[in-house]
């Protein structure tokens, strides 16, 4: 049977295609086959990193989706403004359900779409963003596995300069059961109150103390999520510990420093089966910003 090719602007999208998505993740195959369809919304959440005399701080990636290139039709989408509370104390602060949708509208993300999200870097941006719109009830939303690495790699083809949103249309928000956690319910597992795992996303390194940061949360675990990338491809990469971890009933709370790192771990988990995933969302900028919130300083340990 042959396969009919419709041109909408410089892609061809087959139209043998669904755009069902069975799991959050995609691959570049999928995505590439699918250009241009059109309930197709593609992001690219890159955040780069800024040297000042105050040391490093990310700022916006739109400077590099304009110049150095980006998937054809994707839209830059701002997560450190749009997609953060700018009046948040600690780190990528979610914003609130309207924010939400009002950010994702202009994005031209509406009831009908399916969203794929990708970044330049390792995929903790585009899983931040990813957990943000599940988290807000966007359903039909993945990740691109890869990134725009593994897409240039491939030489597949690239855009340069603005791209025009999609017409919006609605776009129904509602509040995911216990996709975030807050810092009361930490400290509740901490005290042993409420029943849950606590995970750092954090390197070996952060996790004890060694990089001067205060360490870790008590009773945590330790999962990397630099652990569970492959840093040639870009690509989500399975273990043994994100296996086992994955397979443990029960909540599991993920966190790093600022919600980041942890949203990508947070993504590992969910590809890999789990099903009670929680960020917390202030992660250690909140936790430490207590005197009296204890740390614990110590080498990392296997995850149980």
């Amino acid at each position: 049977m042959s396969v009919a090719l419709v041109r909408r602007g410089r892609t061809a999208y087959r139209d043998d295609m669904t755009l069902t998505l069975d799991a959050p993740l995609v691959s570049t195959q999928w995505l590439a086959d699918r250009l241009g369809a059109d309930d197709l919304v593609v992001v690219d959440a890159t955040v780069v990193f800024a040297s000042t005399p105050q040391g490093s701080r990310p700022i916006s990636g739109l400077d590099a989706y304009l110049v150095d290139g980006h998937v054809p039709g994707a839209v830059h989408g701002d997560l450190l403004e749009a997609f953060s509370d700018p009046a948040g104390r600690f780190g990528f602060p979610r914003p609130d359900l309207g924010a939400v949708a009002r950010a994702a509208q202009e994005l031209g993300i509406h009831d009908g779409s399916t969203v794929v999200v990708y970044d330049a870097a390792l995929g903790q941006w585009a899983a931040r963003l990813w957990w943000v719109l599940r988290a807000a009830g966007v359903e039909r939303v993945a990740v691109l596995d890869g990134g725009l690495t593994a897409w240039r790699a491939e030489e597949r083809p690239l855009a340069t300069g603005h791209e025009d949103a999609p017409t919006t249309e609605s776009l129904t928000v509602a509040e995911r059961p216990g996709a975030w956690a807050d810092r009361d319910e930490v400290a509740a597992v901490v005290a042993g109150t409420r029943d849950a795992a606590l995970v750092c996303a954090l390197s070996p390194h952060q996790f004890s103390g060694a990089d001067g940061s205060g360490g870790h949360i008590p009773t945590s675990a330790n999962l990397p999520f630099g652990s569970v990338i492959d840093r040639e491809s870009r690509r989500f990469a399975g273990s043994d510990a994100l296996t086992q971890r994955a397979d443990e009933p029960g909540r599991v709370i993920v966190y790093c420093h600022a919600g980041v790192a942890a949203a990508g771990l947070a993504l590992a988990l969910v590809a890999n089966g789990a099903d009670d995933v929680a960020v917390y969302d202030g992660s250690l900028n909140e936790w430490a910003s207590d005197p009296e919130a204890p740390l614990t300083t110590r080498e990392a340990s296997p995850v149980a």
